[in-house]
């Protein structure tokens, strides 16, 4: 309060004293103590001897003049005195003004009509209605009995046959007297006044008869004959609920362990009904946030139930859908949406019933109510970059549980990382919370006094999930120090301010024992058992579990279906997204750019202008995009579920569906992706002058972005750190690269790895592998040139291959067993020869529908002879005249397709400018392996193909094939090999999708953690 204001205040009250003139001529004024104990309330003894004396000095100012013409002077100071200070006082602090002049003037002889006039005038400018009024009048200048509106007395005696609907009641046995208790509804004030010669006490000050006190949050009335009666039994006399609308929140018998640990939560019992505002407080590792989990069924004891109204929260779920709100002490905020949009899409979400008019409604009283409507349109932000503060941002948390109107919430850490006065904010709002019939338990460490004395009743916890105190927060005070003896062991609170120690009660539980050297040792005086044997003996042998009606009231709380549920995660996160504008630039230019760059560095010109036809660039080209798409596709994923993962645990406290969530992550990646990876192929394809296969990459780099999404999906999922998901990202990229084929040709890998006869199995693994095969296959095979010979010169291929290596090679083999015959010296190789002899001719047999070789069983070593041998020489030189005659077939048919092409393009020179424009020489060298010098290869059976990949046909019917296959063969059916990678890529990736519904990545850490621990424990 300024200066300004006291100033005024004083003389307004010096105005209205009623001064007597004594014997010797002083002014005599018997008010001036209520003055006094005003400026008590407001000011330290320093300010209070100040203003009194400026008090005394108006009062001789004003009271100078007499009769008629000082009244109507005063009259008009009193109008312009409330005017001035009606802007700055707070409407309670205008109430408390009312109720002091009207005690005032109680406290002299008689009270004139004047004097009424006066406190009228105050009343009326500063706009307290005319009920209000009446009742305090009525309280400190009447009866209880001539208060007008008695729906708003209370009255505390002890009287058992009291009845009477309209006021409300408390009974206090070995009263004497009665307390008076008005509740003004606008400042939702408690005023009260005593009636009787008892001495009666707040916070430890007497109680004076005629004299008006205000009962504030945390406060308690007591005396030596009657148990304390305390603000929260006030509220509750007040709260008007029935008691079939009553919530009853009851935890019997609860015990907890975690694994291997004697931690957890010990024996419990609470039972407590709604209108209460219950804190939890407790030193680190005493369990807190383990006992708000089990209260709220995040975690199931081992022992024991928690009831709602009879319902048990673990089975019976769907009967208490909506009843139990939870705030967990972590941002649970969107930053990249506003204040009302956070608040909006978490009603969509909750009420699936209401209408946009009725959301909207919703979300602006909330707004209202928790002074957030004014920043409604600024973005949360993040810790580096606030656009709202701290406890705006807690707040609002708390608005995302409260807008569903829970009966009873959770609330962990609520002014954890807050200033004072942001803590006290959001304190009193959750205590404006249980006075409109909630209940709220708050898990919170080290509060202030004024917050201490907000709670309702307090539980201490002690190291180890021992409880030891639960009651009244300022009797926890009493408690510890006559339990440890203490001197003035029932002073709770300072004698002067009022204030509580809160801290004081965790330095008794914990006080250490002091060694002879006097100092402090690692060793508590008192146990967590001995405090919690202490606590059963004591508080806990009286607990009874409070009577309830099994049934819960309706409420609007209703999810979505699973299918609405998408819609909005889906126009949540993009309306998240586009608000980001880095996000936007990054994502969206960071694809066209890579593309520009690698199209610009390997568009190699040979001569005086660029031909694509010679650059020998191209297939770098087509490995760095699929590099491109496997890396974007992970970086953009990767951090997608993670950094959703407080917001996450909410939500599956809601029952939401995480397969909706899931699907629309999933969803918006392949979007992206496919805009990611369209830019990519138009710009890189462009600028290479790569024609007509622009369908083809696009496809080929898309599947290997989406299957880059669900693995990055995958991890964003399972890990639980962005750094280490960064940090294994080049352990996915790595082995990409390595075994795509391209930079390790799959022959030339370790020998346990290497194959030549199909692509090894650590390399069918690899998205890159089957990726560049696609491309490179289908950019040889499909562009307009090739397309035209290419069926040709693959039947040419196989010919040739046969009459010019196959064939001669089987000879030189069997020249080799002619020789063993003659001077059988090398044993070892006859055996090989002649095994490779039988398997490669039926190889041979099986690609015609006639079998001509009948000697095909006795190509071994025991029935081998000469006139095998020479069978078989006539049927290999038969077989390699039959290639020879079918290779000039198809180099005649080639010649005559060249020929057709050459008249549909009218002139040689559009035939070379077409073959430029489409067909590579470096790819073409790269599928045919021309520079290789190696045509056969030879294994222990088998004679294997090294030339022309791109033209042998696949042995396999089960999708295996050498590297630059055309197709693929499948169960019979012939694929190409562009459709059947392409196929492959998205069932991995399918593959990756169910892994991450069912959370196997997860699930498999989690199973390691296990074993790992299990070990150092077994080590230690």
């Amino acid at each position: 309060m300024s200066e300004s204001i006291l100033k005024a205040l004083m003389r307004l009250f010096a105005i209205i004293a009623d001064v007597e003139i004594g014997e010797n001529g002083e002014i005599l004024n018997p008010g001036r103590v209520i003055v006094a104990s005003y400026l008590k309330q407001q000011l330290n003894q320093e300010l209070v001897d100040e203003y009194l004396a400026l008090f005394d000095q108006y009062i001789a100012q004003h009271h100078s003049k007499k009769g008629k013409k000082r009244m109507s002077a005063n009259s008009v100071k009193v109008l312009a005195i409330c005017s001035r200070v009606n802007d700055e006082l707070r409407q309670e602090q205008k109430m408390l003004v009312l109720l002091k002049l009207f005690e005032f003037i109680n406290h002299e002889s008689s009270i004139t009509d004047e004097e009424l006039e006066f406190v009228k005038t105050v009343a009326v400018t500063f706009n307290i209605n005319q009920l209000e009024y009446e009742n305090c009048k009525a309280l400190i200048l009447e009866e209880p009995a001539q208060i007008p509106y008695k729906q708003n007395l209370l009255l505390v005696d002890s009287n058992k046959d009291f009845s009477n609907s309209e006021v409300k009641h408390i009974y206090s046995e070995h009263i004497t007297g009665q307390l008076v208790i008005l509740h003004i509804e606008s400042t939702n004030m408690y005023a009260f006044g005593y009636i009787g010669n008892e001495s009666f006490y707040l916070n430890s000050q007497i109680i004076s008869p005629k004299r008006v006190y205000v009962l504030v949050k945390g406060s308690s009335i007591r005396s030596r004959k009657t148990s304390p009666i305390y603000y929260s039994d006030v509220v509750g006399a007040f709260l008007s609920q029935s008691k079939s609308e009553k919530i009853i929140f009851t935890a019997q018998n609860i015990e907890f362990r975690f694994p291997n640990s004697d931690n957890g939560l010990h024996f419990f019992n609470f039972s407590e009904e709604t209108g209460q505002l219950i804190g939890v407080m407790g030193g680190s590792g005493a369990g807190k946030s383990t006992l708000l989990n089990i209260l709220n069924g995040n975690i199931k004891p081992q022992s024991g139930e928690v009831l709602i109204n009879g319902f048990n929260i673990y089975s019976e779920k769907e009967a208490i859908k909506g009843v139990v709100g939870f705030v967990p002490q972590d941002d649970l905020l969107i930053e990249e949406l506003t204040v009302y949009q956070n608040l909006y899409y978490n009603s969509k979400l909750c009420f699936n019933d209401y209408t946009e008019k009725q959301i909207d409604e919703a979300v602006t009283k909330v707004l209202q109510d928790l002074d957030l409507y004014e920043i409604r349109n600024l973005k949360v932000g993040g810790p580096l970059n606030k656009f709202i503060s701290g406890g705006q941002r807690k707040r609002l948390n708390i608005a995302l549980e409260l807008i569903r109107e829970p009966d009873v919430m959770f609330v962990d850490e609520p002014t954890s990382g807050l200033s004072s006065m942001d803590s006290e904010m959001v304190m009193d709002l959750l205590k404006e919370i249980t006075l409109k019939g909630k209940l709220a338990i708050i898990n919170i460490h080290q509060p202030s006094s004024d917050i201490f004395k907000l709670f309702d009743k307090i539980l201490i916890l002690d190291k180890g999930g021992y409880p030891i105190y639960f009651g009244n927060p300022t009797e926890s005070v009493v408690y510890f120090k006559k339990a440890t003896n203490h001197i003035n062991a029932n002073e709770s609170e300072c004698n002067t301010c009022g204030n509580v120690n809160p801290e004081q009660v965790l330095q008794i539980v914990e006080s250490k024992v002091v060694d002879e050297y006097g100092k402090l040792t690692k060793s508590r005086k008192i146990s967590p058992k001995e405090w919690n044997k202490h606590y059963s003996e004591n508080i806990d042998v009286d607990f009874k579990t409070k009577p309830f009606s099994k049934s819960i009231r309706k409420n609007n709380f209703k999810i979505p279906s699973k299918i609405n549920q998408f819609r909005i995660f889906i126009t949540r996160d993009v309306l998240a997204k586009l608000t980001n504008r880095q996000y936007i630039l990054m994502n969206f230019l960071e694809a066209p750019l890579l593309a520009f760059i690698l199209g610009y560095f390997t568009k190699y010109v040979a001569g005086e202008r660029y031909l694509f036809s010679e650059n020998e660039n191209l297939h770098a080209y087509l490995f760095m995009a699929i590099v491109v798409a496997l890396f974007l596709g992970l970086t953009v994923s990767a951090e997608e579920i993670i950094r959703d993962r407080k917001i996450l645990q909410r939500e599956r406290f809601l029952s939401l569906s995480r397969f909706s969530y899931i699907n629309s992550k999933v969803m918006i990646m392949f979007v992206l992706s496919a805009i990611q990876m369209f830019t990519f192929v138009l710009i890189g394809n462009y600028i290479l002058g790569i024609k007509g296969l622009t369908i083809n990459y696009f496809l080929v780099l898309y599947s290997s972005a989406c299957f880059a999404n669900m693995l990055g999906l995958n991890i964003s999922s399972a890990l639980n750190s962005v750094v280490t998901i960064y940090i294994l990202i080049p352990f996915i990229l790595v082995p990409q690269l390595l075994l795509s084929g391209v930079i390790v040709k799959f022959d030339k890998l370790h020998k346990p790895f290497a194959s030549h006869k199909y692509v090894p199995f650590v390399g069918d693994l690899m998205t890159s592998r089957w990726a560049f095969e696609a491309l490179a296959v289908t950019q040889f095979k499909d562009n307009e040139w090739e397309k035209n010979f290419f069926e040709i010169e693959r039947k040419k291929s196989y010919a040739e291959y046969r009459f010019n290596y196959l064939l001669p090679e089987l000879i030189n083999k069997l020249d080799g067993c002619d020789r063993y015959l003659t001077k059988p010296t090398k044993e070892v190789d006859m055996n090989k020869n002649l095994l490779i002899l039988n398997n490669e001719i039926e190889i041979l047999e099986k690609s015609f529908s006639k079998k001509t070789f009948k000697k095909l069983a006795q190509l071994n070593k025991k029935n081998f002879n000469s006139d095998i041998s020479e069978n078989t020489r006539n049927y290999l030189e038969t077989k390699k005249k039959y290639f020879l005659k079918k290779y000039n077939k198809s180099t005649v048919e080639s010649d005559k397709r060249f020929n057709n092409i050459s008249k549909k393009y009218k002139s040689k020179d559009n035939l070379i400018a077409l073959k430029e424009d489409y067909f590579n020489n470096s790819l073409s060298e790269l599928v045919t392996n021309k520079n290789s010098f190696q045509t056969v290869y030879e294994t222990d059976d088998r004679l294997i193909q090294m030339t022309k990949p791109i033209f042998k046909e696949p042995e396999s019917n089960y999708g295996r094939a050498h590297f630059y296959a055309p197709y693929k063969y499948l169960f019979g059916k012939k694929i190409d090999t562009l459709w059947f990678n392409i196929g492959f890529i998205w069932f991995t990736t399918l593959f990756m999708y169910v892994a991450l519904i069912f959370e196997w990545l997860k699930k498999l850490l989690n199973v390691g953690d296990k074993i790992n621990f299990g070990r150092k424990k077994e080590k230690d």
